[in-house]
């Protein structure tokens, strides 16, 4: 799936986190606790070195529960990582953040001097309701669109603690195709960036493997579908998505279930678990390899082709 969403802003955004990162103290990256893989950005792994993480799986109203608590340790498990979990009415939660802060970096704290955090995250995560609930005022844009955020900001948060915002970023490339489906399902990217039936139908068949007794009891259908397009049509024909001839509006149903997916109508959802993402990351970097061997084995026999001519 190709989308076109790093644009010339992002560019710039991602050059200047990386000429103001050796000031900063603790790095914070704001996730979708229902996509914690795919909503984080590998660009902050690479270029954070040894400095403290802080995970925020946030909307994690929108995500399912007991799977939100594997995640949380899964990610704690990882070096110089602590990970929480966020709702955008949990304000006691993120006014607990300053001092989490302070608590990763105790030597600069006990010595007063500066700690310097700076705040990662794609668009539309919840990050500028997040730093706006720090501060107890508007500071940062909020929209509902990505990509709202398109300066970097520093916010005094309290006494000798500076946030460091940055625009939410997304990356050129996505390593794993499945986490371009599961961003597209969330809204992290807007909806003129891919097809909504797409969309539909890789969301479709994950939730009949994950929820079928959900979408069963949701759209009122006499049995569960075996295939996605199945329960699409099924869609379709229970919310009367129908055309003349007695067919279904497809993408009309498509439609349907997304919108119901990004407004917890369906209930809360988490779209990924580690095991599943390690497997899929195993897939996906086996074809990207398959994909550069075939490349060089090209570029070898297009160089031995000119050298023939040249004998």
């Amino acid at each position: 799936m190709a989308i076109n969403w790093f644009p010339g802003h992002m560019h710039k955004a991602q050059k200047e986190i990386k000429e103001i990162l050796p000031q900063i103290d603790v790095v914070i990256e704001v996730c979708d606790a229902r996509l914690p893989f795919s909503s984080e950005n590998p660009m902050i792994t690479e270029i954070r070195g040894d400095k403290p993480l802080i995970k925020i799986l946030n909307k994690s109203d929108l995500a399912d529960q007991s799977k939100t608590q594997v995640w949380l340790d899964y990610l704690e498990s990882q070096h110089n990582v602590k990970a929480i979990a966020l709702t955008t009415e949990n304000v006691a939660t993120a006014k607990s953040l300053p001092s989490l802060i302070k608590k990763l970096v105790p030597n600069k704290d006990e010595e007063g001097k500066q700690i310097n955090a700076m705040i990662m995250g794609i668009p539309n995560v919840g990050k500028s309701t997040l730093i706006n609930t720090l501060v107890g005022k508007a500071k940062a844009k909020v929209g509902n669109e990505p990509a709202v955020t398109k300066g970097q900001q520093r916010i005094r948060l309290e006494e000798g603690l500076y946030l460091f915002d940055t625009p939410g970023m997304l990356w050129p490339k996505i390593a794993n195709e499945n986490s371009g489906y599961r961003l597209a399902v969330s809204g992290a990217v807007k909806d003129t960036a891919f097809d909504h039936d797409d969309i539909a139908y890789f969301a479709a068949e994950y939730l009949l493997a994950e929820y079928p007794k959900r979408l069963v009891e949701r759209y009122k259908l006499d049995e569960q579908p075996l295939h996605e397009e199945d329960l699409i049509e099924a869609i379709g024909r229970k919310r009367s998505c129908v055309k003349s001839g007695g067919r279904v509006d497809m993408h009309k149903a498509a439609v349907i279930l997304i919108n119901e997916i990004r407004d917890k109508t369906l209930g809360a959802i988490t779209f990924e678990m580690p095991e599943n993402i390690e497997k899929e990351n195993i897939h996906f970097a086996e074809i990207e390899a398959k994909k550069v061997a075939a490349r060089e084995a090209k570029k070898l026999a297009r160089g031995r082709g000119r050298k023939n001519k040249r004998k």
